[in-house]
């Protein structure tokens, strides 16, 4: 079994470079579909013996997604096309969309004229969701996603096999909200090791990065957690995966002891139950998940949430990372504010983008943040 600093430069190497980890999948003669934020039902791709990939966009110039894409929309969006106009993506059967913002319906539409040579597929989500018509609406989605992947690559679905994918995708659930409960107690995880080991998640075959969790998780409990005092906070937003962002929080003493993220744990709050069919269980699964800015909830719940993490966790503060013109989080940031506030729980929000190379402004105000929670 690999030790902890082993399993921490293998999540970093997969983080980094998931284009080395497509060359892998291809080479290997398997399928891989991309997978757009936030929740592409990647358990019937795999089911189907192809490669469920994450698709977040990067940090890089925007030029020929401007084409397509005003300046003022979200820059996950804006990357995600400009990566596939450049033929990053190149070598992937398909690409899932869902359909859960106005900008993932632009991408959408968009990348069937940008990026022709990569079949785009639709998944369209309703918001009124956790009753019987919800759960049809849910199930004609899925049918068509199927429907579709088998006509891109040449797979066949069956539900006995989507059954196994499911045991894989809820131990892999499972793992991710331990190894998140571990971390919170072993400070000397920077925040860059914490984000590579959800980062990575989305490049691996989820039985493949279960059995690195599984070691990881072994090597934790295997030794004490470090001494020393970090500040300790939960984080929020849609992306916190920024190496300038995360180096400010390193250099700063700030430690991430649970998160509301979408990319980290939004995706491994819900498990699927059992149901008639696996495809039932499926389709349970997202009428049953909230707490997400993207998902409709009128009580707004998820403030409340963000709350109780940070009492769980003892938390100093809560840093809410906003992904700019993320209309959805946007949104959710005055509920989520006056929280924190009638909690007395200190709350920072910072504007980050895709095309951000300049993190002067938030290393300024996290600094500041720093001298109010110490």
């Amino acid at each position: 079994m690999a030790n902890k600093t082993e399993l921490l430069e293998a999540f970093h190497k997969v983080a980094t470079n998931p284009a080395a980890q497509l060359k892998k999948y291809t080479d290997a003669g398997l399928k891989v579909v991309g997978c757009v934020p936030v929740y592409t039902p990647e358990e019937i791709i795999h089911s189907m013996g192809a490669v469920p990939m994450g698709v977040w966009g990067a940090d890089t110039e925007l030029k020929e997604s401007k084409q397509y894409f005003p300046a003022f929309i979200c820059s996950i969006m804006q990357s995600v096309l400009e990566l596939g106009m450049r033929g990053t993506y190149n070598g992937i059967s398909a690409l899932v969309i869902p359909s859960l913002c106005d900008s993932l319906k632009c991408l959408g539409q968009n990348w069937k004229y940008a990026v022709p040579g990569i079949p785009f597929i639709p998944m369209t989500y309703p918001q009124n969701r956790n009753n019987e018509v919800g759960f049809q609406f849910v199930k004609a989605g899925y049918n068509r996603v199927i429907a579709d992947l088998e006509k891109a690559t040449g797979l066949h679905f069956d539900d006995a096999e989507l059954a196994k994918s499911n045991e894989v995708y809820n131990h892999h659930n499972a793992l991710m909200r331990k190894v998140s409960k571990l971390l919170a107690d072993h400070p000397e995880i920077t925040a860059e090791q914490r984000s590579d080991i959800f980062k990575s998640a989305t490049f691996m075959r989820k039985e493949e990065h279960s059995e690195l969790v599984e070691q990881l998780i072994a090597a934790l409990e295997a030794e004490p957690a470090a001494t020393g005092k970090k500040i300790r906070i939960v984080t929020s937003g849609i992306l916190a995966d920024s190496p300038s962002l995360l180096a400010i929080l390193d250099e700063n003493n700030m430690q991430v002891v649970a998160d509301d993220v979408a990319a980290e744990s939004r995706q491994y709050r819900t498990d699927i139950p059992q149901a008639d069919t696996a495809l039932d269980a499926l389709c349970r699964k997202f009428c049953a998940m909230g707490n997400c800015s993207v998902l409709y909830d009128a009580d707004k719940t998820r403030a409340d949430l963000i709350v109780q993490m940070a009492k769980e966790q003892k938390a100093d503060g809560v840093l809410v990372v906003l992904t700019k013109f993320c209309d959805p989080e946007e949104f959710d940031y005055v509920p989520i504010k006056h929280a924190c506030e009638a909690a007395g729980i200190p709350q920072l929000l910072i504007e980050v983008d895709r095309q951000m190379n300049n993190y002067e402004q938030a290393k300024t105000a996290l600094l500041t943040f720093k001298e109010m929670l110490s």
